[in-house]
């Protein structure tokens, strides 16, 4: 199986952190949204907080989010989201905290928030708040942290709130459990997908969510197509094929690139699908031309042997699988 890398676990953090940013604060620090302004803009300032630690020696990078809100008493307020996507603990986090804290507080003299949500597999890694000083002098930073590790225990809590958070920490908490067994993930990915519509989420909210599940929730082909399989049907008892008509764009788009210039093999199912229809249109024309197999064989880099098949209509499609380390032509 393809595993998903730590470091792909960072954008759809960040996707889904500004898709749902009221709800991530309800669900992360409910005591904040009876003081922010929902009505003024939010501002998502990624560039700005770039620039503020583009120089840092402070740790490794992971997902992080300067945001920028109103509180109802009109004042500025800006937060800093740093989500710890990480599958091992950190030495230092505390310290990195601290230091962007006050880089952003020095930079715009404004008060931060800094919130960080630990993503990581080790139970009893939980930092502590960062300080020092001597003599009466003190100075560090109380940051709010929470640990997805210990919703394992709120599954029933997660399974009843409508919040798309839960469905966030659901899907991130399967995926850290499933890592080695690809058959129980396929299972939990139908059983996530299916509660997005039982919570009764727009179509938005739907794709939104699913794009999440199915980042972390990655499968290998032949399982992804029994999973589309499932969900179709399932979708059709709804009426609401929501993600089955997203995959049917994702694949068409897939084949245009394939009839335009040809497919590198890469991570888009879609891709894939518009490789192999290419590699079944030169089976195609080399039937019908008389074309030898060894020929064949090299115009499309598939094996002679499955070549032979094809020429012969033994067989008639070419398994995705097999495209994974494709050389294309």
């Amino acid at each position: 199986m393809k595993q998903t890398p730590k470091s792909d676990f960072d954008s759809p953090w960040k996707d889904i952190i500004e898709a749902f940013f009221p709800q991530f604060m309800e669900f992360f620090v409910p005591d904040s949204v009876k003081e922010i302004d929902w009505n003024k803009k939010i501002k998502f300032l990624d560039k700005e907080f770039q620039k503020i630690t583009k120089n840092s020696k402070v740790g490794k990078r992971y997902t992080d989010k300067l945001v920028e809100v109103t509180l109802k008493n009109n004042q500025t307020k800006w937060i800093l989201i740093h989500v710890e996507v990480q599958a091992e603990k950190e030495k230092d986090f505390s310290e990195r905290m601290f230091v962007y804290n006050y880089r952003i507080y020095d930079r715009f003299k404004t008060p931060v928030t800094s919130i960080a949500i630990l993503a990581d597999e080790s139970p009893s890694w939980n930092p502590e708040p960062f300080n020092y000083g001597m003599w009466g002098s003190q100075m560090g930073l109380n940051f709010i942290s929470t640990k997805l590790l210990d919703y394992k225990d709120k599954w029933t809590y997660l399974e009843k709130i409508e919040n798309p958070f839960a469905i966030v920490v659901m899907a991130h908490l399967k995926a850290l459990e499933t890592k080695n067994d690809t058959s129980l993930r396929k299972q939990w990915k139908f059983e996530l997908a299916k509660l997005l519509y039982e919570k009764g989420y727009l179509e938005k909210e739907v794709l939104d969510l699913y794009k999440f599940i199915d980042w972390i929730l990655n499968l290998p082909d032949k399982l992804e197509e029994l999973f589309l399989q499932e969900i179709s049907i399932y979708e059709k008892e709804k009426k609401m094929p929501y993600v089955t008509n997203a995959e049917r764009i994702g694949e068409k788009r897939g084949l245009e690139i394939g009839e335009q210039r040809g497919v590198k093999i890469g991570e888009q199912r879609g891709v894939k699908i518009g490789e192999k229809n290419r590699l079944l249109s030169i089976i195609a024309n080399a039937r019908k031309e008389g074309i030898s197999p060894e020929l064949t064989s090299k115009l499309t880099g598939l094996d002679i042997e499955l070549v032979k098949k094809l020429l012969k209509n033994e067989i008639t499609d070419i398994p995705l699988h097999l495209l994974d380390n494709q050389d294309n032509n």
